[in-house]
This record gives structure tokens, C-alpha cells and sequence, in this order.
């Protein structure tokens, strides 16, 4: 059986290459050769379970008001610069009050040492996004454009022109414009729609001391080229998951990892000891989300059947759900799993990164945090699953549908950020499918970090089987 199983993943690779051509083959060869560069030990053959560690516990109601209000970046653009470059938002989706109701759900105003209003951005920006008129927060922004910085380097630009014209202002966001001219010209993704946060992390340690985090305007170390693009997860996932991040190298304390952000701008250590004294609440807050319920009515009978085929097939990585439900927490090796693997050998597994963190504040004290590399990636809790397009961990695949039959995955296709529209039948994105790739307005597949391969598990169910499951999937 194993080897049957062997020849049947030659198979698909085989017709994969063949229906995508050279520059898919091209993609292959980039991340086998990365792999190579990376790994150090030999990829497990077997899933390997993640054992819980301690998490702090807190008050969810401060930390969603922190969230929403809090000041964890001491940078930001004053006020009135920022409501006159962008104007007031129209939108109050979380009820704020004062300032803050004018300024988007991606931002807080806060008041500085200099008793200045400034706006800085949240959390949020990543973690929540309008879906059909609605705000859900955390919910993986889906929407979100690292794919084109020339007009924030243009405001940079505005900003650094106040170094002589309004010194109290430049005070204000020198800090935040010194770190943001430092990485945000290597921050681009080749689409919109994926997130670069881990490389916007990689860029940020590469100029901080361990220890005290003080900024260096020299990198310290040197750090891969390549952006690697990932879909956002839910954050209300994170209640079930005994590790952080795709490929479950976030251990120990969860709140250190979220605390993180303030990396953005943090002085030195005195200060990111100040924010993560508010995290356990925020921690709390999270662990408080619950998943949106499918909005409309499904076929209770086909989901039925849909439950006894995802338990048959999926249950054993994925786990069961209501009342008595398990998450088994399990890594799944690349080798079975067979997805892009340039996410965990390039970004994951950089040994310079890994060793600043391992030694860094965020290891150290009562609730230290560490990160332990694996050739694989979780197998996510898939509650709310039905709203979280696109998937895999890159977000190469617009529907359910497609992750269940690979024959469905588009290698060149977009989606209209404009106006946005979702398929609730088939759970995704409606999406475009292109013959070749068109710049940076469409996705393709056949880039290293985007491959929409592996996962093939799916395919051996029949089309009925399949309908039923993403049936079931709606209750989740």
C-alpha cells in the first residue's frame, strides 16, 4: 500500500508538470534547491504530535479594549497629517469613540510622551476584515496589499520634511519612518490578497539587538532574499493549537509572539516589557472568538453524510467537532503533506533567525517563547473553515472545492478586490482563471512560495463524496 501510495504522488507530480509546464518544473527546482540549503536533519516519516505549554491567562474584556485602544507602538503618524493624507473613514465597525471612530479599524490614535496624537497601526490590519459588509475580527485579512509600496515610500518621503519644518511632528514618527524606510523596500509580494508578515519579522530582528532590541541601522545578520507570501489564519484557531504559525515552530508563551508587532517601533527592552504585561489579556480575548456560523441554509442530510466521509478521511489530522470534539495537534512532514515547502525551508527555518529568538528578551523571563523548526506543516482545526478563503498556507487556491480536487486548482487566476464576491456553494473566492500570468494582478502558481500543489488527499474521493463533505464543512 505504501508503495502504491508512492507511485500515485509520482503520478500527480507527473501531470501537475505537465499540464503547468517548465516554469512550474522551474518552481520545483527552486524549492528542492532551497530545501537543501535549509535542512540539517532528515524530514520525519510519521506525524508528530505538539504537546500544550502553559499559556497566561487574562482579562478578555481589557484586552480587546488594548486591541482597540491601546498604544503597543509608541511611533506614529500625528493625527492631523494622517485624517488629512487619507481623510476620516466612513466606517465605525467597532463603535470607537472620539478619534478614534475617524481613523479605520486597522488603526488606533494615541497619545504620545510629547502629549501629541498620533496614528498607528493595529493588530487588526492583518487580523480582521469587512466580509460582505461586515467586520470580523480575526478573521485573516484576505484583502490586504503588500504588493505595491511606492506610495507609502512617497509619504515617507513627506514625513522626513518635517525634520526641520516641525520637529515635535518628525519626534512623533521619526521611529517608525527610519524602520519603515528600512524594510518596506524589501517587502513586496508578487500579488495582492497574501501577507508578508514573516518577512517583515525576519527584516526587523536582522536590525535589533537580542537583548536590549535597539535598533541598528546596519543589519546584524543576513537574511534570504525571497518574499515568502501566507494566508492569514483565524485567530480564533488559536484556542485549539498547542503551537504558533504553519509550521508549529511557535512555542512556549503565545503572548510573546503576538506581542511582537511592536518590533515596529519598540526603543528597547523596558518598553516591550511594558506591552507584554498587556497580552495575557489579549491572549484572553482571543481565546474568546468564536467562528462565524455559516450564514444561510445548507442540506442538513448531504452534511450527514459529508461527516461520515471527513471522518473516514480526514478526522485523523484535521479532528472531530461539537460537544465532544478533539484537535490532535499534529505536524504532518512535507514529505506527506507535499505542499510548498519554500514557507518552513526559507523563511521558518532561517538559522540565523532562529538562533536571534532562541537567545533573545522574548526567550527569556517567567514566560519565555521559542521556536523549534519542523520540515512540515500543522494540520489546522478548520472551524469557520467555510469563510477563510483562499487556502493552503500560501493561499494558492480560491475554493474548498479545489483544495478537494487538485484537478480544479487554476495555475494562473484573480479575484475582484474592488467588489468582492464569494461562493457560497463551492466555499471560496469567485475567482478568474487565466492561460499565463498577468504582473502582479494575478496569481501564479508557478512562482517559488506559491505553489498550489500537494494536499492531495481529497482526490481519491468521488464527486459526491467531495459535495458532501463541504457540505459538512458549513457546520463547522
Amino acid at each position: 500500500m505504501k508503495n502504491c501510495n508512492l507511485i500515485s504522488r509520482n503520478f500527480d507530480l507527473y501531470r501537475i508538470i505537465m499540464k503547468k509546464g517548465i516554469a512550474f518544473l522551474l518552481a520545483i527546482t527552486a524549492t528542492t534547491l532551497l530545501a537543501a540549503f535549509s535542512r540539517k536533519e532528515k524530514e520525519p516519516e510519521t506525524a508528530v504530535t505538539i504537546l500544550p505549554s502553559q499559556q497566561r491567562t487574562g482579562d478578555a474584556a481589557k484586552g480587546y479594549q488594548y486591541l482597540i485602544t491601546g498604544d503597543f507602538l509608541k511611533s506614529g503618524i500625528p493625527y492631523d497629517f494622517f485624517v488629512m493624507a487619507n481623510g476620516k473613514s466612513a466606517d465605525n465597525y467597532l463603535n470607537r469613540t472620539g478619534k478614534n471612530a475617524n481613523v479605520g479599524f486597522g488603526y488606533n490614535v494615541v497619545t504620545n510622551a510629547d502629549s501629541l496624537d498620533i496614528v498607528i497601526p493595529t493588530c487588526m490590519q492583518c487580523h480582521a476584515q469587512v466580509f460582505d459588509g461586515k467586520l470580523y475580527v480575526g478573521l485573516g485579512n484576505a484583502g490586504i496589499d503588500f504588493s505595491d509600496f511606492s506610495k507609502k515610500s512617497k509619504k515617507l518621503s513627506l514625513l522626513k520634511m518635517w525634520q526641520t519644518t516641525a520637529p515635535k511632528k518628525y519626534n512623533a514618527v521619526k521611529d517608525m519612518v527610519k524602520v519603515m524606510t528600512a524594510v518596506n523596500p524589501q517587502m513586496e509580494t508578487e500579488v495582492r490578497g497574501v501577507n508578508a508578515a514573516d518577512r517583515l519579522a525576519a527584516l526587523l530582528v536582522a536590525h535589533r539587538d537580542p537583548k536590549t532590541l535597539a535598533w541598528s541601522d546596519k543589519p546584524l545578520f543576513e537574511i534570504p532574499n525571497l518574499v515568502v507570501p501566507t494566508d492569514v489564519p483565524a485567530w480564533w484557531l488559536l484556542k485549539k493549537k498547542n503551537a504558533m504559525f504553519y509550521n508549529g515552530f511557535g512555542r512556549g508563551d503565545f503572548s510573546r509572539f503576538l506581542m511582537a508587532s511592536n518590533l515596529l517601533t519598540v526603543m528597547d527592552s523596558n518598553e516591550a516589557r511594558e506591552v507584554d504585561s498587556h497580552f495575557g489579556d489579549v491572549l484572553a480575548y482571543i481565546y474568546s472568538i468564536k467562528p462565524p456560523p455559516y450564514p444561510y441554509e445548507f442540506n442538513k442530510e448531504l452534511a450527514e453524510k459529508g461527516k461520515m466521509v471527513f471522518t473516514n478521511n480526514c478526522q485523523r489530522c484535521h479532528g472531530s467537532y461539537g460537544a465532544d470534539g478533539e484537535y490532535p495537534n499534529l505536524l504532518i512532514p512535507g514529505n506527506i503533506i507535499g505542499t510548498d515547502s519554500i514557507l518552513y525551508t526559507a523563511n521558518q527555518q532561517a538559522k540565523q533567525f532562529v538562533d536571534w529568538f532562541n537567545s533573545s528578551w522574548f526567550s527569556q523571563g517567567a514566560n519565555p517563547a521559542k521556536l523549534i523548526p519542523f520540515n512540515g506543516y500543522i494540520a489546522p482545526p478548520l472551524d469557520g473553515v467555510w469563510i477563510t478563503a483562499p487556502y493552503l498556507h500560501n493561499g494558492s487556491v480560491p475554493t474548498i472545492e479545489a483544495v478537494l480536487n487538485s484537478k480544479l486548482r487554476p495555475a494562473y487566476w484573480s479575484r475582484d478586490f474592488d467588489n468582492p464576491q464569494y461562493d457560497y456553494e463551492h466555499l471560496g473566492w469567485k475567482y478568474e482563471a487565466h492561460d499565463t500570468a498577468n504582473g502582479k494582478k494575478v496569481y501564479n502558481t508557478t512562482l517559488p512560495g506559491y505553489g498550489n500543489y500537494g494536499h492531495y488527499f481529497g482526490d481519491g474521493l468521488t464527486n459526491d463524496e467531495r459535495k458532501s463533505v463541504i457540505e459538512y464543512l458549513k457546520t463547522l
